[in-house]
């Protein structure tokens, strides 16, 4: 035997999921709004023309599957780099490889990223040349929102391409195909395969990895039906859904923000609960509590930041899973507590007057005037002292910078403590009214 054959009879198999990797785009499951007939990217793969596209989605939808048919139908150089692992060396190093099969055997290269967004601005930068002259096609890789996470610039010269979870009729139909093509022998009853679906999420990949998973745990059994109990004795893992990170991650912060907004206790608490489920840090969920207390409870209950405030100190003292209590706690409070974005609006207002308004002087009578030059130059001259004035209110007094009319800001609403300031600031400028006659 041949040493090169040795090597051979003793290389590991490849994992599942490479070994039913789509040779040809009519074997790609899902994706049907961009892979079927008239759809954009059958259309790319149609025209005979490369162009650079960021694929954008959650794991496991097929986004390198994608590109590498993509290299596989135009005859293309496939060079592959992950964001997570590569540098600005790997970006050189592809960049020379792609310019010695283009002067060797006249092929054109695919530069694919994977992960595009974990690049900083200088490396996404390094691709931009290489785009422009047609040395390379980009094709980019993302669970993140391009918008968000992708150079401008980069942006521009790329199609971007949503890709969606699999539903689960069509992860159904590649746990048939798998079970066609590799689990040979090994059959499932309908409750073990509805929990690996649901277990999978939408997420080919992980459906493909847990089924391996299954496939060595039932040879090592001599197992030959998979039911739930099975996979329960068998399977180390929790077999549930869950999501920690990429877009899906900020739509479920979304959700949970609109549920507090929204007043609804149950609907804020069950996001909360999935979220501390699939894994998203707790600390980062109690920073956006402390955020949402601010913005849409405000001054309407004032109590609200401060529970907040604390749950998350609780947080930091006890951990996981005690300290989740009182996270919970606090969202539950601040959905059932008066609302009001007054204060929210009122501060952007505010900086949208400064960032378009020039730079006022301060007037005089608002200055301080510590020194005797100070004093001549008439700064703090003719300024009222409101502790010394009726009610405790200089009424009529101006604070703002000449030629500004008095802006409104901050309008309280009638809810909670807001309907008590509400009340006071019309008094208030009844009082600024009779000054003025």
């Amino acid at each position: 035997m041949s040493p090169a054959s040795l090597f051979d009879t003793h290389a590991p198999a490849a994992p599942l999921a490479e070994r039913l990797r789509p040779r040809h785009i009519d074997d790609v499951i899902g994706q049907s709004h961009l892979l079927g007939p008239g759809r954009p990217l059958r259309m790319a793969f149609a025209s005979g023309k490369l162009h650079s596209m960021i694929l954008w989605g959650p794991p496991g939808v097929g986004k390198t599957t994608l590109a590498r048919l993509m290299a596989s139908a135009f005859d293309a150089e496939f060079v592959p780099l992950s964001a997570v692992l590569s540098g600005v060396k790997d970006i050189r190093d592809a960049i020379a490889q792609a310019q010695r099969v283009l002067q060797q055997n006249g092929r054109h290269t695919i530069l694919f990223v994977d992960e595009v967004h974990r690049f900083n601005k200088s490396q996404q930068d390094a691709f931009l040349p290489f785009v422009e002259q047609g040395l390379v096609t980009f094709i980019g890789a993302t669970t993140e929102n391009p918008s968000f996470e992708v150079n401008g610039a980069l942006l521009s010269r790329a199609q971007v391409y949503v890709l969606q979870s699999l539903t689960a009729a069509e992860l159904g139909k590649l746990f048939n195909r798998a079970q066609h093509e590799a689990l040979l022998g090994l059959e499932f009853d309908e409750a073990a395969r509805e929990r690996l679906i649901a277990f999978a999420d939408g997420d080919a990949r992980r459906l493909l990895n847990v089924l391996e998973q299954v496939q060595t745990a039932a040879q090592t059994a001599d197992v030959k039906l998979v039911d739930a109990v099975f996979l329960d004795n068998t399977l180390a893992q929790s077999l549930r859904r869950f999501d920690k990170g990429g877009e899906a991650f900020y739509d479920q912060i979304s959700a949970l923000h609109k549920s507090v907004r929204g007043s609804n206790p149950d609907a804020a608490l069950y996001w909360l609960v999935r979220m501390l489920d699939g894994g998203a840090d707790p600390k980062y969920l109690a920073r956006r509590i402390v955020r949402m207390a601010w913005e849409d409870i405000g001054l309407a209950d004032p109590r609200a930041m401060t529970i907040c405030n604390e749950a998350a100190q609780t947080y930091e003292r006890l951990g996981s899973p005690e300290g989740e209590l009182a996270l919970a706690q606090a969202v539950i409070y601040m959905a059932v507590a008066a609302k009001s974005n007054a204060g929210y609006v009122a501060y952007n207002a505010a900086r949208a007057l400064v960032a378009e308004d020039s730079s006022r002087p301060v007037p005089l009578h608002l200055r301080n005037a510590p020194t005797k030059l100070m004093k001549q130059l008439d700064y703090g001259k003719d300024y009222r002292y409101a502790h010394n004035e009726d009610e405790g209110y200089a009424a009529g007094e101006n604070y703002f910078p000449d030629g500004i009319s008095e802006p409104s800001f901050y309008q309280p609403t009638e809810r909670g403590l807001e309907a008590k300031i509400a009340e006071k600031m019309s008094h208030l400028r009844s009082l600024d009214d009779k000054s003025k006659k």
